[in-house]
Protein backbone atom coordinates (compact mmCIF):
# COMPACT_ATOMS: atom_id res chain seq x y z
CA UNK A 1 0.00 0.00 0.00
CA UNK A 2 1.15 3.33 -1.19
CA UNK A 3 -0.50 6.68 0.47
CA UNK A 4 0.28 10.19 1.34
CA UNK A 5 -0.82 11.53 4.72
CA UNK A 6 -2.10 15.26 4.68
CA UNK A 7 0.88 17.11 6.04
CA UNK A 8 -1.21 20.40 7.16
CA UNK A 9 -2.69 20.05 11.13
CA UNK A 10 -4.89 22.53 12.67
CA UNK A 11 -4.17 24.94 10.34
CA UNK A 12 -0.17 24.24 10.68
CA UNK A 13 -0.33 27.26 12.96
CA UNK A 14 2.16 28.23 15.78
CA UNK A 15 0.17 27.11 18.24
CA UNK A 16 0.42 23.44 17.03
CA UNK A 17 2.45 21.44 19.57
CA UNK A 18 6.05 20.07 18.00
CA UNK A 19 7.42 16.67 18.06
CA UNK A 20 10.14 16.17 20.29
CA UNK A 21 13.85 15.91 18.42
CA UNK A 22 15.21 12.80 17.77
CA UNK A 23 18.34 11.86 19.15
CA UNK A 24 20.99 11.91 16.69
CA UNK A 25 20.64 9.65 13.78
CA UNK A 26 17.48 8.53 14.69
CA UNK A 27 13.64 8.65 13.95
CA UNK A 28 11.36 11.11 15.35
CA UNK A 29 9.38 9.93 18.50
CA UNK A 30 6.02 8.65 18.37
CA UNK A 31 6.67 7.19 14.90
CA UNK A 32 6.17 3.23 15.48
CA UNK A 33 9.21 0.88 14.03
CA UNK A 34 8.44 -1.89 15.96
CA UNK A 35 5.05 -4.14 16.13
CA UNK A 36 3.78 -6.70 19.16
CA UNK A 37 1.28 -9.01 18.47
CA UNK A 38 0.54 -12.85 17.27
CA UNK A 39 -2.68 -12.54 15.52
CA UNK A 40 -4.98 -11.63 18.50
CA UNK A 41 -4.33 -7.87 19.87
CA UNK A 42 -1.44 -5.64 18.15
CA UNK A 43 0.78 -2.46 19.19
CA UNK A 44 3.05 -0.06 17.84
CA UNK A 45 6.19 1.05 19.49
CA UNK A 46 8.79 3.89 18.51
CA UNK A 47 12.15 3.71 18.86
CA UNK A 48 12.37 4.99 22.15
CA UNK A 49 9.78 2.22 23.68
CA UNK A 50 7.48 4.35 23.58
CA UNK A 51 3.56 2.56 23.05
CA UNK A 52 2.13 4.64 20.16
CA UNK A 53 -0.52 2.14 18.77
CA UNK A 54 -2.81 -0.21 20.86
CA UNK A 55 -5.75 -2.16 18.83
CA UNK A 56 -8.16 -5.12 19.46
CA UNK A 57 -6.97 -7.12 16.51
CA UNK A 58 -4.45 -5.41 13.59
CA UNK A 59 -7.66 -4.33 11.66
CA UNK A 60 -9.36 -2.91 14.60
CA UNK A 61 -10.29 0.09 16.02
CA UNK A 62 -7.46 2.52 17.91
CA UNK A 63 -7.46 2.03 21.32
CA UNK A 64 -4.79 4.37 21.44
CA UNK A 65 -3.24 5.97 17.96
CA UNK A 66 -0.95 8.71 17.07
CA UNK A 67 -2.04 10.99 14.36
CA UNK A 68 -0.23 9.95 11.42
CA UNK A 69 -1.23 13.14 9.82
CA UNK A 70 0.60 14.70 13.00
CA UNK A 71 3.48 13.08 12.33
CA UNK A 72 4.22 14.12 8.93
CA UNK A 73 3.47 17.71 9.82
CA UNK A 74 5.73 17.27 13.31
CA UNK A 75 2.94 18.15 15.31
CA UNK A 76 3.11 15.49 17.76
CA UNK A 77 2.88 16.59 21.65
CA UNK A 78 5.17 14.87 24.12
CA UNK A 79 2.27 13.30 26.11
CA UNK A 80 1.25 11.19 23.57
CA UNK A 81 1.16 7.46 23.48
CA UNK A 82 2.38 6.03 27.05
CA UNK A 83 6.02 6.95 27.76
CA UNK A 84 8.58 5.47 30.08
CA UNK A 85 10.17 7.51 31.87
CA UNK A 86 13.33 7.86 34.42
CA UNK A 87 13.48 10.57 37.47
CA UNK A 88 17.78 9.91 38.93
CA UNK A 89 18.38 11.73 42.13
CA UNK A 90 14.52 13.16 42.25
CA UNK A 91 15.01 15.14 39.62
CA UNK A 92 12.38 15.48 37.11
CA UNK A 93 11.14 12.64 34.69
CA UNK A 94 12.98 12.59 31.69
CA UNK A 95 11.51 10.53 28.46
CA UNK A 96 13.91 8.32 26.28
CA UNK A 97 14.29 11.29 23.91
CA UNK A 98 16.17 12.79 26.06
CA UNK A 99 18.64 9.87 26.95
CA UNK A 100 22.40 9.62 26.23
CA UNK A 101 21.67 6.63 24.28
CA UNK A 102 19.03 3.58 23.21
CA UNK A 103 19.38 -0.42 22.28
CA UNK A 104 16.73 -1.67 21.14
CA UNK A 105 15.76 -5.64 19.93
CA UNK A 106 13.35 -8.28 19.53
CA UNK A 107 14.21 -11.40 21.99
CA UNK A 108 15.33 -13.96 19.20
CA UNK A 109 12.27 -15.90 17.76
CA UNK A 110 10.08 -13.60 19.12
CA UNK A 111 7.83 -10.18 18.94
CA UNK A 112 8.67 -9.50 22.43
CA UNK A 113 10.52 -6.08 22.79
CA UNK A 114 13.33 -4.77 24.90
CA UNK A 115 14.24 -1.25 24.72
CA UNK A 116 17.25 -0.14 26.88
CA UNK A 117 17.57 3.71 27.56
CA UNK A 118 20.90 5.13 29.10
CA UNK A 119 20.93 8.27 31.10
CA UNK A 120 24.23 8.28 32.05
CA UNK A 121 25.14 5.91 34.92
CA UNK A 122 21.46 4.53 35.06
CA UNK A 123 19.48 2.65 32.26
CA UNK A 124 16.00 2.20 32.12
CA UNK A 125 14.71 -1.41 30.46
CA UNK A 126 11.40 -1.61 28.45
CA UNK A 127 10.41 -4.66 27.43
CA UNK A 128 6.87 -4.93 25.89
CA UNK A 129 4.77 -7.89 24.61
CA UNK A 130 1.54 -8.87 23.47
CA UNK A 131 0.09 -12.12 24.03
CA UNK A 132 -3.64 -13.10 23.04
CA UNK A 133 -5.47 -10.14 24.23
CA UNK A 134 -3.41 -8.73 26.85
CA UNK A 135 -0.41 -6.15 26.39
CA UNK A 136 2.42 -6.74 29.01
CA UNK A 137 4.85 -3.71 29.44
CA UNK A 138 7.29 -4.06 32.31
CA UNK A 139 9.65 -0.87 32.84
CA UNK A 140 12.59 -1.45 35.09
CA UNK A 141 14.81 1.37 36.50
CA UNK A 142 18.47 0.00 36.42
CA UNK A 143 21.92 1.71 38.42
CA UNK A 144 24.54 1.60 41.01
CA UNK A 145 23.47 1.37 44.37
CA UNK A 146 23.17 4.21 45.94
CA UNK A 147 21.41 5.80 42.80
CA UNK A 148 17.60 7.01 43.63
CA UNK A 149 15.91 5.77 40.67
CA UNK A 150 11.89 6.03 40.62
CA UNK A 151 11.07 4.54 36.70
CA UNK A 152 7.09 5.71 36.03
CA UNK A 153 5.06 5.50 32.63
CA UNK A 154 2.94 8.44 31.47
CA UNK A 155 -0.08 8.73 29.14
CA UNK A 156 -3.49 8.16 28.40
CA UNK A 157 -5.43 5.30 27.49
CA UNK A 158 -9.17 4.80 26.58
CA UNK A 159 -10.88 3.05 29.64
CA UNK A 160 -12.08 0.33 27.34
CA UNK A 161 -8.18 -1.06 27.10
CA UNK A 162 -8.68 -2.12 30.81
CA UNK A 163 -5.07 -0.91 31.88
CA UNK A 164 -4.14 -2.24 35.17
CA UNK A 165 -0.35 -0.69 36.67
CA UNK A 166 1.53 -0.96 39.83
CA UNK A 167 4.79 0.79 40.69
CA UNK A 168 7.16 -0.93 42.67
CA UNK A 169 10.58 -0.37 43.73
CA UNK A 170 12.61 0.26 40.46
CA UNK A 171 9.53 -1.48 38.36
CA UNK A 172 6.53 -0.59 36.93
CA UNK A 173 4.28 -3.17 35.84
CA UNK A 174 1.32 -2.59 33.08
CA UNK A 175 -1.02 -4.91 32.00
CA UNK A 176 -3.95 -4.09 29.50
CA UNK A 177 -6.79 -6.23 28.56
CA UNK A 178 -7.94 -4.76 24.97
CA UNK A 179 -11.94 -5.55 24.82
CA UNK A 180 -12.26 -8.37 22.45
CA UNK A 181 -12.48 -7.52 18.61
CA UNK A 182 -15.62 -6.72 17.02
CA UNK A 183 -17.32 -5.48 20.51
CA UNK A 184 -19.19 -2.44 20.76
CA UNK A 185 -17.50 1.09 20.41
CA UNK A 186 -15.37 2.48 22.89
CA UNK A 187 -16.21 5.37 25.23
CA UNK A 188 -15.02 8.71 24.68
CA UNK A 189 -13.55 8.77 28.21
CA UNK A 190 -10.13 8.06 28.99
CA UNK A 191 -7.97 7.00 32.33
CA UNK A 192 -4.97 8.21 33.26
CA UNK A 193 -2.02 5.91 33.74
CA UNK A 194 1.19 7.77 35.60
CA UNK A 195 2.68 5.06 37.74
CA UNK A 196 1.56 5.06 41.34
CA UNK A 197 2.11 3.15 44.38
CA UNK A 198 0.21 -0.16 44.76
CA UNK A 199 -3.11 0.45 46.53
CA UNK A 200 -4.29 -1.15 49.87
CA UNK A 201 -6.42 -3.81 48.58
CA UNK A 202 -3.73 -4.48 45.11
CA UNK A 203 -1.17 -7.19 46.50
CA UNK A 204 2.69 -5.43 45.20
CA UNK A 205 3.68 -7.66 42.54
CA UNK A 206 0.41 -9.02 41.41
CA UNK A 207 0.38 -7.42 38.40
CA UNK A 208 3.87 -7.70 38.05
CA UNK A 209 3.41 -11.40 37.93
CA UNK A 210 0.43 -10.95 35.43
CA UNK A 211 2.90 -8.94 33.23
CA UNK A 212 5.49 -11.46 33.78
CA UNK A 213 3.61 -14.59 32.56
CA UNK A 214 2.28 -12.42 29.62
CA UNK A 215 5.95 -12.02 28.47
CA UNK A 216 6.86 -15.41 28.94
CA UNK A 217 3.76 -17.01 26.99
CA UNK A 218 4.31 -14.55 24.15
CA UNK A 219 7.86 -15.43 23.33
CA UNK A 220 7.01 -18.66 23.88
CA UNK A 221 4.16 -19.20 21.47
CA UNK A 222 6.17 -17.12 18.62
CA UNK A 223 9.01 -19.28 18.98
CA UNK A 224 6.45 -22.33 18.38
CA UNK A 225 5.13 -20.69 15.22
CA UNK A 226 8.01 -20.12 13.79
CA UNK A 227 8.99 -23.42 14.15
CA UNK A 228 6.46 -24.40 11.68
CA UNK A 229 8.07 -22.28 8.91
CA UNK A 230 9.86 -23.41 5.59
CA UNK A 231 13.26 -22.76 6.33
CA UNK A 232 15.11 -21.32 3.23
CA UNK A 233 17.50 -23.54 1.33
CA UNK A 234 21.19 -24.33 1.41
CA UNK A 235 23.37 -21.54 1.05
CA UNK A 236 21.27 -18.78 2.44
CA UNK A 237 23.54 -16.21 4.16
CA UNK A 238 22.54 -16.18 8.11
CA UNK A 239 21.55 -12.10 7.85
CA UNK A 240 18.58 -13.45 5.22
CA UNK A 241 17.50 -16.42 7.58
CA UNK A 242 17.04 -13.33 10.46
CA UNK A 243 15.52 -11.37 7.72
CA UNK A 244 13.43 -14.07 6.92
CA UNK A 245 12.13 -14.95 10.20
CA UNK A 246 11.46 -11.03 11.03
CA UNK A 247 9.08 -10.50 7.88
CA UNK A 248 7.42 -13.59 9.20
CA UNK A 249 6.88 -12.95 12.66
CA UNK A 250 5.70 -9.10 11.00
CA UNK A 251 2.59 -11.26 9.24
CA UNK A 252 1.98 -12.95 12.31
CA UNK A 253 1.77 -10.13 14.25
CA UNK A 254 -0.67 -8.37 11.67
CA UNK A 255 -2.82 -11.42 10.15
CA UNK A 256 -5.93 -11.84 12.60
CA UNK A 257 -5.33 -15.34 12.70
CA UNK A 258 -9.30 -16.02 13.58
CA UNK A 259 -10.72 -13.72 10.57
CA UNK A 260 -7.71 -13.81 8.04
CA UNK A 261 -7.87 -10.12 8.08
CA UNK A 262 -4.65 -8.34 7.09
CA UNK A 263 -3.51 -4.60 8.05
CA UNK A 264 -1.33 -3.03 6.34
CA UNK A 265 0.46 -1.71 9.17
CA UNK A 266 0.02 -0.76 12.72
CA UNK A 267 -0.60 2.83 12.28
CA UNK A 268 -3.59 5.44 12.11
CA UNK A 269 -4.49 5.46 8.77
CA UNK A 270 -3.19 2.07 7.64
CA UNK A 271 -4.81 -0.02 10.29
CA UNK A 272 -6.85 -1.43 7.27
CA UNK A 273 -7.04 -4.48 4.71
CA UNK A 274 -6.32 -3.28 1.28
CA UNK A 275 -6.48 -6.86 -1.25
CA UNK A 276 -3.06 -6.12 -3.19
CA UNK A 277 -1.28 -6.30 0.72
CA UNK A 278 -3.29 -8.65 2.26
CA UNK A 279 -3.24 -11.24 -1.31
CA UNK A 280 0.80 -10.83 -1.13
CA UNK A 281 0.51 -11.94 2.18
CA UNK A 282 -1.37 -14.66 1.98
CA UNK A 283 0.72 -16.01 -1.34
CA UNK A 284 4.08 -15.44 1.01
CA UNK A 285 2.63 -17.39 4.15
CA UNK A 286 1.67 -20.42 1.79
CA UNK A 287 4.89 -20.13 0.34
CA UNK A 288 6.40 -20.49 3.88
CA UNK A 289 4.38 -23.28 4.94
CA UNK A 290 1.28 -21.82 6.56
CA UNK A 291 -1.17 -23.43 4.41
CA UNK A 292 -4.25 -22.84 6.99
CA UNK A 293 -3.59 -19.26 7.84
CA UNK A 294 -2.89 -18.22 4.19
CA UNK A 295 -6.36 -20.08 2.93
CA UNK A 296 -7.72 -18.03 6.03
CA UNK A 297 -6.29 -14.98 4.29
CA UNK A 298 -7.63 -16.03 0.86
CA UNK A 299 -11.16 -16.86 2.17
CA UNK A 300 -11.29 -13.28 3.82
CA UNK A 301 -10.54 -11.45 0.21
CA UNK A 302 -12.83 -13.33 -1.25
CA UNK A 303 -15.51 -12.35 1.13
CA UNK A 304 -15.22 -8.73 0.30
CA UNK A 305 -17.10 -6.18 -1.75
CA UNK A 306 -13.71 -5.49 -3.54
CA UNK A 307 -15.85 -3.01 -5.77
CA UNK A 308 -16.97 -1.04 -2.97
CA UNK A 309 -13.65 0.90 -1.86
CA UNK A 310 -9.98 0.53 -1.41
CA UNK A 311 -9.64 -0.68 1.49
CA UNK A 312 -11.37 -2.55 3.96
CA UNK A 313 -11.60 -2.67 8.14
CA UNK A 314 -11.41 -6.02 10.48
CA UNK A 315 -15.15 -7.02 10.26
CA UNK A 316 -15.23 -6.88 5.79
CA UNK A 317 -16.44 -3.30 6.04
CA UNK A 318 -15.58 -0.97 2.89
CA UNK A 319 -13.63 1.96 4.33
CA UNK A 320 -15.92 4.88 2.03
CA UNK A 321 -13.13 7.28 1.55
CA UNK A 322 -11.53 5.89 -1.83
CA UNK A 323 -12.70 4.61 -4.45
CA UNK A 324 -12.14 0.64 -5.48
CA UNK A 325 -9.04 0.24 -7.21
CA UNK A 326 -8.37 -1.83 -10.37
CA UNK A 327 -6.16 -4.19 -8.85
CA UNK A 328 -7.86 -5.78 -6.13
CA UNK A 329 -9.61 -8.71 -8.13
CA UNK A 330 -6.41 -9.68 -9.48
CA UNK A 331 -4.99 -9.89 -6.26
CA UNK A 332 -7.61 -11.95 -4.63
CA UNK A 333 -7.75 -14.02 -7.67
CA UNK A 334 -3.54 -14.75 -7.32
CA UNK A 335 -4.21 -15.43 -3.52
CA UNK A 336 -6.67 -17.85 -3.69
CA UNK A 337 -4.99 -19.88 -7.03
CA UNK A 338 -1.88 -19.79 -4.48
CA UNK A 339 -3.74 -21.50 -1.32
CA UNK A 340 -5.62 -23.66 -3.37
CA UNK A 341 -8.79 -22.01 -3.43
CA UNK A 342 -11.16 -21.44 -6.14
CA UNK A 343 -11.44 -17.60 -7.59
CA UNK A 344 -15.04 -17.07 -8.55
CA UNK A 345 -14.95 -16.03 -12.33
CA UNK A 346 -15.54 -11.99 -12.46
CA UNK A 347 -18.16 -10.55 -15.01
CA UNK A 348 -15.50 -8.25 -16.39
CA UNK A 349 -15.25 -8.23 -20.79
CA UNK A 350 -12.55 -9.33 -22.20
CA UNK A 351 -9.80 -7.00 -22.55
CA UNK A 352 -8.52 -5.64 -25.81
CA UNK A 353 -7.10 -2.91 -27.60
CA UNK A 354 -7.82 -1.64 -30.56
CA UNK A 355 -4.54 -1.49 -32.27
CA UNK A 356 -0.84 -0.28 -31.78
CA UNK A 357 -1.72 3.19 -33.06
CA UNK A 358 -4.42 3.59 -30.72
CA UNK A 359 -3.49 2.14 -27.55
CA UNK A 360 -5.34 4.69 -24.81
CA UNK A 361 -8.96 3.03 -26.22
CA UNK A 362 -10.38 -0.43 -26.08
CA UNK A 363 -12.94 -2.40 -27.91
CA UNK A 364 -15.71 -3.19 -25.18
CA UNK A 365 -15.52 -2.35 -21.59
CA UNK A 366 -12.83 -3.52 -18.76
CA UNK A 367 -12.65 -3.69 -14.84
CA UNK A 368 -8.96 -2.14 -14.48
CA UNK A 369 -9.62 0.77 -17.18
CA UNK A 370 -10.24 4.45 -15.25
CA UNK A 371 -9.44 2.93 -12.05
CA UNK A 372 -6.45 4.68 -9.17
CA UNK A 373 -3.22 2.13 -9.05
CA UNK A 374 -1.10 1.11 -6.10
CA UNK A 375 -0.06 4.86 -6.58
CA UNK A 376 -3.79 5.87 -5.18
CA UNK A 377 -3.63 9.02 -7.19
CA UNK A 378 -6.15 10.18 -10.44
CA UNK A 379 -8.47 7.36 -11.85
CA UNK A 380 -6.90 6.23 -15.06
CA UNK A 381 -5.21 3.22 -17.43
CA UNK A 382 -2.27 1.97 -15.61
CA UNK A 383 -0.29 -0.99 -15.99
CA UNK A 384 -0.49 -2.42 -12.61
CA UNK A 385 -4.30 -2.47 -12.80
CA UNK A 386 -3.38 -4.14 -16.60
CA UNK A 387 -1.23 -6.74 -15.16
CA UNK A 388 -3.09 -7.66 -12.38
CA UNK A 389 -7.14 -6.90 -13.10
CA UNK A 390 -7.01 -7.38 -16.90
CA UNK A 391 -8.40 -10.82 -17.09
CA UNK A 392 -11.19 -12.93 -14.77
CA UNK A 393 -9.77 -14.10 -11.77
CA UNK A 394 -9.37 -17.90 -12.15
CA UNK A 395 -6.96 -17.70 -15.01
CA UNK A 396 -4.50 -16.41 -12.84
CA UNK A 397 -0.62 -16.77 -12.45
CA UNK A 398 1.33 -20.40 -12.85
CA UNK A 399 1.40 -20.85 -9.42
CA UNK A 400 -1.41 -22.99 -10.29
CA UNK A 401 -0.14 -24.44 -13.39
CA UNK A 402 -2.34 -22.37 -15.19
CA UNK A 403 -1.89 -19.71 -18.06
CA UNK A 404 -3.70 -16.41 -19.43
CA UNK A 405 -5.57 -16.39 -22.32
CA UNK A 406 -3.13 -15.67 -25.27
CA UNK A 407 -4.67 -12.68 -26.10
CA UNK A 408 -4.35 -10.87 -23.16
CA UNK A 409 -0.41 -10.31 -22.45
CA UNK A 410 0.15 -9.47 -26.06
CA UNK A 411 -2.44 -6.84 -26.10
CA UNK A 412 -1.14 -5.63 -22.74
CA UNK A 413 2.65 -5.20 -24.33
CA UNK A 414 1.38 -3.30 -27.29
CA UNK A 415 -0.32 -1.13 -24.70
CA UNK A 416 2.35 -0.21 -22.38
CA UNK A 417 5.44 -1.32 -24.22
CA UNK A 418 7.80 0.90 -25.49
CA UNK A 419 11.53 0.04 -26.35
CA UNK A 420 13.04 0.21 -22.72
CA UNK A 421 10.36 -1.34 -21.45
CA UNK A 422 6.57 -1.12 -19.97
CA UNK A 423 5.15 2.49 -18.77
CA UNK A 424 2.87 3.30 -16.32
CA UNK A 425 0.26 4.79 -18.36
CA UNK A 426 -1.52 2.80 -21.63
CA UNK A 427 -0.50 4.64 -24.66
CA UNK A 428 1.77 7.06 -22.67
CA UNK A 429 5.60 6.57 -23.31
CA UNK A 430 6.31 9.77 -20.84
CA UNK A 431 4.27 8.34 -17.95
CA UNK A 432 7.69 6.57 -16.99
CA UNK A 433 8.82 2.93 -16.56
CA UNK A 434 6.62 1.55 -14.12
CA UNK A 435 8.11 -1.15 -11.31
CA UNK A 436 4.63 -2.79 -11.65
CA UNK A 437 5.93 -4.29 -14.50
CA UNK A 438 7.21 -7.35 -11.98
CA UNK A 439 3.85 -7.84 -11.60
CA UNK A 440 3.77 -9.38 -14.66
CA UNK A 441 6.59 -11.82 -13.77
CA UNK A 442 5.43 -12.42 -10.36
CA UNK A 443 2.64 -13.74 -9.55
CA UNK A 444 0.48 -13.21 -12.78
CA UNK A 445 2.93 -14.82 -15.12
CA UNK A 446 2.24 -12.87 -18.47
CA UNK A 447 5.02 -14.64 -20.33
CA UNK A 448 5.06 -12.45 -23.56
CA UNK A 449 5.80 -9.50 -20.91
CA UNK A 450 8.67 -11.18 -19.83
CA UNK A 451 11.52 -9.80 -22.35
CA UNK A 452 9.95 -6.15 -21.44
CA UNK A 453 9.25 -6.28 -17.93
CA UNK A 454 13.22 -7.44 -17.62
CA UNK A 455 14.15 -4.39 -19.50
CA UNK A 456 12.02 -2.35 -16.70
CA UNK A 457 13.40 -4.05 -14.03
CA UNK A 458 17.23 -3.91 -14.83
CA UNK A 459 16.94 -0.06 -16.06
CA UNK A 460 15.27 0.71 -12.54
CA UNK A 461 17.31 -1.27 -10.56
CA UNK A 462 20.39 0.81 -12.50
CA UNK A 463 18.67 3.85 -11.57
CA UNK A 464 17.90 2.99 -7.69
CA UNK A 465 20.22 4.46 -4.88
CA UNK A 466 21.66 2.59 -1.82
CA UNK A 467 18.05 1.74 -0.50
CA UNK A 468 16.23 1.00 -2.95
CA UNK A 469 14.13 2.06 -6.09
CA UNK A 470 10.81 4.46 -6.23
CA UNK A 471 8.00 3.10 -7.71
CA UNK A 472 8.29 4.51 -11.35
CA UNK A 473 10.56 7.13 -13.21
CA UNK A 474 7.45 9.48 -12.81
CA UNK A 475 6.98 9.39 -9.31
CA UNK A 476 7.31 12.50 -7.54
CA UNK A 477 10.12 12.53 -4.45
CA UNK A 478 13.25 10.71 -4.20
CA UNK A 479 12.87 8.81 -1.25
CA UNK A 480 13.36 5.04 -2.14
CA UNK A 481 10.06 2.24 -1.38
CA UNK A 482 10.41 -1.10 0.44
CA UNK A 483 8.14 -2.85 -1.45
CA UNK A 484 8.58 -1.82 -5.45
CA UNK A 485 12.16 -2.39 -4.36
CA UNK A 486 11.61 -6.56 -3.13
CA UNK A 487 9.00 -7.13 -5.45
CA UNK A 488 11.63 -6.38 -8.31
CA UNK A 489 14.08 -8.42 -6.40
CA UNK A 490 11.26 -11.31 -6.29
CA UNK A 491 10.62 -11.50 -10.19
CA UNK A 492 14.34 -10.78 -10.84
CA UNK A 493 14.93 -13.68 -8.92
CA UNK A 494 12.32 -16.02 -10.84
CA UNK A 495 13.62 -14.59 -13.95
CA UNK A 496 16.83 -15.89 -13.16
CA UNK A 497 15.88 -19.32 -12.50
CA UNK A 498 13.98 -19.97 -15.66
CA UNK A 499 16.76 -18.26 -18.08
CA UNK A 500 18.04 -20.14 -20.80
CA UNK A 501 21.44 -18.08 -21.01
CA UNK A 502 23.57 -18.20 -17.95
CA UNK A 503 24.62 -14.81 -18.75
CA UNK A 504 21.34 -13.67 -18.16
CA UNK A 505 20.68 -15.51 -15.34
CA UNK A 506 23.45 -14.55 -13.84
CA UNK A 507 22.50 -10.69 -14.31
CA UNK A 508 19.56 -11.20 -12.89
CA UNK A 509 20.47 -13.00 -9.93
CA UNK A 510 23.25 -10.20 -9.13
CA UNK A 511 20.19 -7.26 -9.54
CA UNK A 512 17.90 -9.70 -7.53
CA UNK A 513 20.67 -9.58 -4.72
CA UNK A 514 21.49 -5.87 -5.18
CA UNK A 515 18.13 -5.12 -4.35
CA UNK A 516 18.10 -7.72 -1.68
CA UNK A 517 21.26 -5.53 -0.34
CA UNK A 518 19.18 -2.26 -0.48
CA UNK A 519 16.52 -3.40 1.85
CA UNK A 520 18.84 -5.30 3.97
CA UNK A 521 20.11 -1.30 4.31
CA UNK A 522 16.84 0.47 4.54
CA UNK A 523 15.70 -1.78 7.28
CA UNK A 524 15.67 -0.79 10.98
CA UNK A 525 17.89 -1.70 13.21
CA UNK A 526 15.13 -4.25 14.34
CA UNK A 527 14.90 -5.79 10.63
CA UNK A 528 12.12 -3.58 10.14
CA UNK A 529 10.80 -3.06 6.70
CA UNK A 530 9.76 1.05 6.63
CA UNK A 531 7.23 1.71 3.55
CA UNK A 532 10.24 4.48 2.48
CA UNK A 533 12.79 5.72 3.75
CA UNK A 534 14.77 8.79 3.37
CA UNK A 535 17.23 8.79 0.35
CA UNK A 536 19.89 10.11 1.93
CA UNK A 537 19.40 9.60 5.44
CA UNK A 538 17.97 5.79 4.97
CA UNK A 539 15.76 6.28 8.03
CA UNK A 540 11.59 5.78 8.21
CA UNK A 541 9.90 7.72 6.69
CA UNK A 542 6.47 6.25 7.13
CA UNK A 543 4.77 3.27 8.28
CA UNK A 544 6.69 0.72 9.88
CA UNK A 545 6.84 -2.09 9.49
CA UNK A 546 5.02 -2.14 6.57
CA UNK A 547 2.97 -5.94 5.92
CA UNK A 548 3.59 -5.49 2.17
CA UNK A 549 7.04 -4.98 1.73
CA UNK A 550 7.72 -8.19 4.32
CA UNK A 551 5.43 -10.27 2.47
CA UNK A 552 7.92 -9.44 -1.09
CA UNK A 553 10.76 -9.80 0.76
CA UNK A 554 9.31 -13.13 1.74
CA UNK A 555 8.56 -14.55 -1.70
CA UNK A 556 12.26 -12.79 -2.53
CA UNK A 557 14.22 -14.37 -0.35
CA UNK A 558 12.46 -18.33 -0.73
CA UNK A 559 12.92 -17.79 -4.77
CA UNK A 560 16.74 -17.18 -3.68
CA UNK A 561 17.24 -19.58 -2.21
CA UNK A 562 14.41 -22.31 -2.80
CA UNK A 563 14.34 -25.39 -0.02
Amino acid sequence: MIAIAAALVSGGSSADPRTPPALPGGPPPFLGTAVLGDGGASAAVDSYGDLVDLRPSPAGPALLAVSSARQVAGTVAADSGVVPRLSVHGGPPLPPWRAAGIAQRYLPGTNVLRTVVRFGRARLRVTQAVAGARLAVIVRALGPDGFQLEPALAGRLPRAAACEREALRRIVAMVCEPPAAGGGGLPAATSGIAGRGAEPDDPAGEILARARATLRRAAAADRRWLRRALPLGEGAPQWTVGFYRRSLLVLHALTARRSGAVAAGARDGWAYVWPRDAGTAAIALRAAGYRRLSRRVSRFLLSLDLGAAARFDGSGGPVPDRAAQGDAAGWAAAAAVATGLHAPRSTWPSCRFASNSDRQRQLGGCGWRGAADYWEGVPGDYLANAVAGSRPPGDVSELSGHQWPKNSDTSLREAFGISRGLVRRAGDPGSGLDSAAAWAVRPFALRALYGSARRTMLRLERGGGRFGITPGEAWKGADPWSAPTAWTAWSLAALARSQRQPAAARADRRAALRLLADLRRAATPLGTLPERVGARSGLPRSTTPLAWSHAFAILALRQLWPE
